[in-house]
Order: C-alpha cells, then sequence, then structure tokens
C-alpha cells in the first residue's frame, strides 16, 4: 500500500523538526457555514491537518466541551452528508489534510461504500473511528483503503503490549496515542506513564504519533511533543471557537509549533 498524502505531508513537516499540531473542530457547531472558513483560519494559524468531528447523539470518547458542542452542532441541523458537501466546495482551495472523526454508526447507516466514495470526493485525507475495535473493522478498512483513505487507529496505554504493536503496524495517516485513560478533556499534567508510553508507541510505529486527549496549552503541548512527534488538542479549540477568541486559538498553535 502507497502512502497516503496525510502520512506524506505530517512526514514532510516532522523532517522540519517541528511538532506536528492537529487542531480538532466540531462541524456545524456554529453553523455549517463556519466549517471552511473555520479549516482556513487553521490552516493558516500553522496547523499540520485538521480533524473534524461530526456531531453524533451518543458520543462515549468525547467529553462534555466537546458533547456540548456536539448537541449545539446536531441542533443546527448538522449531518454527515452536509459536511462532506460543504468540504468539498473547497477542496481545490485548500492544501491542508481533512480528517473526519465520526463513531461508526452514522458510517453504516450511509453505507460504507458510499461514505468511503463521497469522502474522496470531498477531499478527505483521513478517517478516525474511535468506537470500531480492530476485530471489527474489516469491511469499513476495505473501503477506505479502496478510495486511498488513511484509517487512522487509536492505541490506549490500557492495551496489552502485543495489540499497540499490531495497531501500531496497520496504523494509517498517524497514530493516535489516547494520552490518559478517560474521555477528552482538559487536564493539569501527563505523569510518567503517559511519557513512558507515548516513547514505547513511537519506537513500535511505522506512522508518525500523535499524542491526543488532556492537552490545553503550549507548554503542556510542547513537553508532549517531544516523546512522541507531535500532539492533537480538542476540547480547548472547541472551546476557544465557541467563545469567539480566534486570537487564543493562533497563539496556541503558532507558539506549540514555532
Amino acid at each position: 500500500m502507497g502512502k497516503h498524502k496525510l502520512e506524506n505531508t505530517l512526514n514532510q513537516i516532522k523532517a522540519t523538526g517541528k511538532p506536528l499540531f492537529v487542531p480538532y473542530m466540531m462541524a456545524g457547531d456554529g453553523g455549517i457555514n463556519q466549517i471552511n472558513e473555520r479549516i482556513h483560519f487553521l490552516e493558516e494559524c500553522g496547523a499540520s491537518a485538521i480533524e473534524l468531528g461530526i456531531p453524533f447523539s451518543d458520543p462515549v470518547a468525547d467529553g462534555p466541551v466537546i458533547q456540548d458542542a456536539g448537541l449545539r452542532a446536531l441542533r443546527e441541523g448538522t449531518t454527515l452528508k452536509l459536511v462532506l458537501d460543504e468540504v468539498r466546495k473547497q477542496k481545490e482551495t485548500r492544501n491542508i489534510p481533512i480528517i473526519l472523526m465520526t463513531y461508526i454508526n452514522p458510517i453504516w447507516s450511509y453505507g460504507y461504500e458510499q461514505f468511503a466514495k463521497d469522502c474522496d470526493t470531498a477531499g478527505v485525507d483521513g478517517i478516525i473511528i474511535p468506537d470500531i475495535p480492530m476485530e471489527e473493522e474489516k469491511e469499513i478498512a476495505a473501503a477506505l483503503s479502496d478510495n486511498s483513505i488513511a484509517f487512522i487507529r487509536l492505541a490506549a496505554m490500557t492495551s496489552p503490549d502485543e495489540r499497540l504493536k499490531r495497531i501500531a503496524q496497520i496504523s494509517e495517516g498517524f497514530l493516535y496515542a489516547v494520552s490518559v485513560n478517560g474521555t477528552t478533556g482538559e487536564r493539569q499534567q501527563h505523569d510518567e506513564n503517559t511519557l513512558n508510553y507515548l516513547k514505547r508507541l513511537t519506537a513500535l510505529s511505522n506512522v508518525p504519533v500523535l499524542a491526543g486527549f488532556g492537552i490545553s496549552n503550549p507548554d503542556q503541548a510542547k513537553s508532549l511533543a517531544s516523546y512522541c512527534d507531535g500532539v492533537i488538542v480538542g476540547s480547548k479549540i472547541v472551546h476557544l471557537f465557541a467563545e469567539e477568541k480566534q486570537s487564543e486559538i493562533k497563539k496556541l498553535i503558532s507558539e506549540t509549533v514555532q
């Protein structure tokens, strides 16, 4: 399997010695028409790629900030189809890779093949599905592979070494290292266990390793990124967008990647 565009882009940034920074935004929070505007803004801030969350009624991996954003987006009438239509509109004018984060149920309702095709048409580069275990991913993995879309896997600290090794070997684009036990949300600090886990994953993985969950300021982001290849920041970005504090988002990204 050839390298995906997402992986190539991340490796090019990694080669400059800068940490990778992937902000997460909730699609449709603030209205569907805000999606491309915010993607463009995050690209200008120096993000490496953008993770676009699809709102879902039962988001098992999300903490309160992202859950609330999802509910606001659902109230705005956001659907997976509408998000893909919107993202497709700016396909030719953006250079930054787009990653969708969605649960398996909306994809199953959409139809695996159709979903993968529509993602490709919209210029989506990677997919994260937090609630599908490795043992049950065969059909969706095949559909994504047929459309050259990177299937990004999540690694949990509680997984045994053998399992982590397998996940690290099959992940495409990058490996999402869940750096806390629990749901998303800001944390004050990450402990020694987390840092050792990130080092171990980076040694096992053929693709860049990004730490996500619980990162809320540039110092934390830089400190975690020194143990792997970069970070994913969700709740903090979602919170700042909701409060219209774009200047703080810019500061968070630029101070981490400078």
